[in-house]
This record gives C-alpha cells, sequence and structure tokens, in this order.
C-alpha cells in the first residue's frame, strides 16, 4: 500500500519533533554549590593610604548553565554575602559588613536577590565566551557583559561594574577624603553539578 503524502508528512513532523526533545529540554546542569564569586572593592581618594581594600565572597544559591543553548543564570542570596577581609581585626570586620548590608549600600533587608541571566553568548578562540546579560542588583536591572573561559572544566572569568549605575552612592568618609572606587571587579569560579560528578 501506497503511503500518501499527508501521512507521510505526518509522520515526518513527528519524527523531527521527537528529535529536537532532547535539545529542548534536559539540557540545563545545575551550578555547584561549590561555586565561588568575588566581589573587590578598591580604595581611593587623599588617605586612601589609611583605608581598606574589600574582598566580599557571594555564594550562589540557585542556577543553571545550559551548554547546548548557551545559557546561563544564577541568583545570590545578598544576604549572604561575606566580608572576607583578612587584615581586619573581628570587630573592624563587622562594621564592614553592617555597612555593606545595610541601606547605604547592599540594603540586602529590601532587596534580598541578585540574579544574572545571559541574552548572548559568543564562542570566541582558544574557549573563550563573550557572555551578555542582565544583572538584577539594588531594585535596578543593568546590562553587562561577562569574559568567560573553561579550565579543567571549570567556567572562570571576571567583569566589572558601576555601583552607581545600580543606584549605590560609593562609600565616602572623612569628607571624601577615604573612600570606595565606583568601580567593581568580580571574579567567578563555576562548575556544575553534572561537571562535579564527571570528576
Amino acid at each position: 500500500m501506497r503511503m500518501r503524502f499527508g501521512e507521510m508528512l505526518l509522520i515526518m513532523s513527528l519524527v523531527t519533533m521527537l528529535g529536537l526533545v532532547p535539545l529542548a529540554s534536559g539540557q540545563a546542569s545545575a551550578i555547584d554549590s561549590s561555586s565561588k564569586l568575588m566581589i573587590h572593592a578598591f580604595k581611593s581618594g587623599l588617605f586612601s593610604g589609611l583605608a581598606d581594600n574589600h574582598e566580599i565572597e557571594a555564594p550562589i544559591s540557585d542556577g543553571t548553565v545550559d551548554e547546548g543553548a548557551l545559557r546561563v543564570r544564577f541568583v545570590v542570596d545578598a544576604g549572604r554575602m561575606k566580608v572576607l577581609d583578612s587584615k581586619l581585626s573581628e570587630g573592624k570586620r563587622k562594621q564592614v559588613q553592617d555597612r555593606m548590608q545595610g541601606p547605604e549600600v547592599l540594603d540586602s533587608a529590601h532587596f534580598t536577590k541578585i540574579a544574572f541571566e545571559s541574552t548572548k553568548v559568543e564562542r570566541a578562540d582558544q574557549g573563550a565566551l563573550r557572555v551578555e546579560g542582565r544583572l538584577s542588583l539594588h531594585g535596578m536591572t543593568r546590562p553587562i557583559t561577562v569574559s568567560v573561559r573553561t579550565e579543567n572544566g571549570h567556567y572562570v572569568g571576571t567583569t566589572t561594574l558601576s555601583q552607581r549605575e545600580f543606584g549605590i552612592s560609593p562609600i565616602s568618609i572623612a569628607g571624601g577624603t577615604v573612600k570606595v572606587k565606583d568601580e567593581l571587579k568580580i571574579e567567578f569560579d563555576i562548575k556544575t553539578n553534572a561537571q562535579s560528578a564527571g570528576k
């Protein structure tokens, strides 16, 4: 019996749809909890020698990497961000921590989450990636670009962002003679649960 053209078209459509299912779902891997995101804030001002640079750990509470679709998203719990400054006394470090979490900077009581979601990913030479996306911080969402490379199965990279673009005024004390620079440097080392399981 000869197959009708309509039946053939229907079967071909079904085969095509079934073939696309694995590509449309099941490709995203959860970001492993051991992944690290570090924020570096640098001092400036006339008496900056009396101040300290700050290193802040920002744990990723949720996120996925979809290599097939070239997409990434993650969420940071602002309340869990931690000042690491090893050179500071415990009391001084707590002061910096409280100020960072307070209304002058993160205001984490009102803006509890920091979120990033990619909008475009381009492959470059030697496994490098240029990731464009939108970062939501302090109640504002702005576009940022992140440079990423792969190292031993990890996604490692860096970017910079302006505090003022997210409605945050850099901390300034002593009449501005000691202050924190507007630009922050962000470094990250991300791996997925799939990568961890493959070790």
